[in-house]
């Protein structure tokens, strides 16, 4: 039995998983968790990885890894491969300003015309979340450490390259579809626009072409071997992957296929031929890990919105999901708009969350658990919309993360968005679809594994007022 293993390093933990090659069959796994937190020292996802690896029985069996891990966060090398400063992670809004400026700069001061030539340049119009506003927020704040910059990597091809060995920097490697988060990619071209990374460090473009970037491998190209100082020379490294598009070819999903995460962020991404330039910056115009494309609208509150209100009304999930199931479709007008830490979708990093239509008959424990649950859905399906507004076909709903196994959400989940969903085991996704690329990488071409077991549930209808009213809540809150 050959064997290939699968990493997803998440905001949370990093899991490994050990798979049969040919069958994708689990053999073993192990995680260990990630510190709280958006500003991380990336030598603690180092030491996680090992931890998870030690803990899935270890990789001496193991013929080939790749690694999948959370996108655009922003880690900066000085010429000795050291670690300039902690990372900024994903969900670290500190950059909003700068994505502003970012757009209104390549508009020559007009940002309309800058969300339009961002689109155009690299499929998608700067937020908070990309690496590249991190870059012009350090330009801005730290100079020093923006003066020290040799090399821009991202959490995934840093631990591809520590595992390595962490050898010259031109060795960093990294994939399509993690690049095409960046903001300073072309995922149409597969070119790295010098242009945006230079004025994203208010730099020169012949000094920013003195940065090194990861280069960017073709379709089930190797990353290279693992260190053999280490014990891993043995090892074939795939390049890796964002976690949305590790988890979408965890789930093997073809075009029309969405699939929508409820993990700490929420995700809804459609496979799909053709590249996106939302000018809106509502769609991120990623690449998959599959020669394709991942349209993604993405959302900075996901299941921690569920978690929240449970802990509100002092309840374990199970009891939560019998309170919104208990409680009338539009729990009696109370509406919950969830944009707890901010929001990327739509773009208010500074907004906060509202409850709405609180009366002494609507304020009630299955109300609220309702208006949580509809709340999350109506958000979510709010993504679905911008995407099929970018004539991006979205004909089925695969729904996974931590939010996904609520019973609540599963129920009502077809009826909320009004499409069929399909409901995986509970599995990571994100990890096998590292397992499967690392798969790839050894035979040269996508392995066909057996078919997820799932539960597909057909589309329903909510009634037309219950979204009117979200909508109308959520607008009020975006002008607050």
């Amino acid at each position: 039995m050959t064997l290939v293993a699968g990493v997803d390093s998440s905001t949370q933990s990093c899991k490994v998983v050990i798979r049969d090659a040919e069958s994708g069959e689990l053999v073993r796994s192990g995680t260990a968790p990630h510190p709280e937190g958006t500003e991380i020292d990336p030598e603690v996802w180092w030491s996680a990885l090992l931890t998870a690896v030690e803990r899935a029985g270890g990789l001496a069996d193991v013929a080939a890894i790749s690694i999948a891990a959370q996108q655009h966060g922003m880690i900066c090398l000085d010429v000795g491969g050291r670690a300039i400063r902690p990372a900024l992670l994903w969900n670290d809004t500190r950059s909003a300003a700068s994505a502003a400026d970012l757009v209104a700069d390549l508009g020559a001061g007009d940002p309309v015309a800058g969300a339009e030539a961002w689109a155009n340049a690299v499929g998608s119009v700067p937020v908070a979340s990309f690496t590249v506003t991190k870059l012009r927020w350090l330009a801005d704040h730290e100079p020093a450490a923006a003066a020290r910059i040799a090399a821009v990597a991202l959490p995934h091809d840093w631990l591809t390259w520590r595992l390595a060995g962490a050898g010259p920097l031109t060795s960093l490697r990294t994939d399509r579809s993690d690049a095409s988060g960046t903001g300073y990619f072309d995922p149409v071209s597969g070119d790295y626009r010098r242009d945006l990374l230079a004025l994203a460090l208010r730099r020169s473009r012949s000094e920013a072409e003195k940065i090194i970037l990861p280069g960017v491998a073709r379709l089930w190209e190797t990353a290279g071997r693992g260190d053999p100082a280490a014990g891993y020379g043995h090892l074939l490294l795939g390049p890796g992957c964002g976690d949305n598009a590790g988890a979408a070819l965890g789930l093997d999903l073809r075009s029309g296929d969405c699939l929508m995460s409820l993990g700490t962020s929420g995700v809804a991404a459609a496979v799909s031929t053709a590249a996106t330039a939302d000018a809106s910056g509502a769609v991120a115009g990623f690449a998959d890990a599959t020669g394709h494309h991942l349209p993604l609208a993405c959302t900075l509150n996901a299941s921690r919105v569920l978690d929240a209100t449970r802990r509100l009304l002092g309840v374990a999930p199970e009891a939560f999901d019998q309170l919104a199931l208990a409680a009338r479709a539009g729990a009696d007008g109370l509406i919950l708009v969830p944009y707890l830490e901010g929001e990327r979708t739509p773009n208010l990093p500074t907004a906060t969350g509202s409850l709405y239509g609180m009366t002494l008959a609507s304020t009630t424990p299955e109300n609220l658990a309702r208006a949580a649950v509809e709340g999350l859905l109506c958000h979510m399906a709010g993504c679905v919309d911008v995407l099929r507004a970018q004539n991006v076909a979205v004909e089925r709903v695969t729904l996974v993360g931590g939010g996904a196994r609520s019973h609540a959400v599963r129920a009502l989940a077809p009826q909320m968005l009004g499409i069929d969903v399909t409901t995986p085991e509970p599995d990571e996704y994100v990890a096998t679809g590292a397992a499967r690329q690392a798969a790839a990488v050894l035979t040269g071409g996508r392995p066909r594994w057996r078919e997820i077991e799932a539960v597909t549930l057909p589309a329903g209808h909510t009634p037309p007022e219950i979204l009117a009213r979200y909508r109308a809540a959520a607008a009020a809150t975006a002008r607050c």
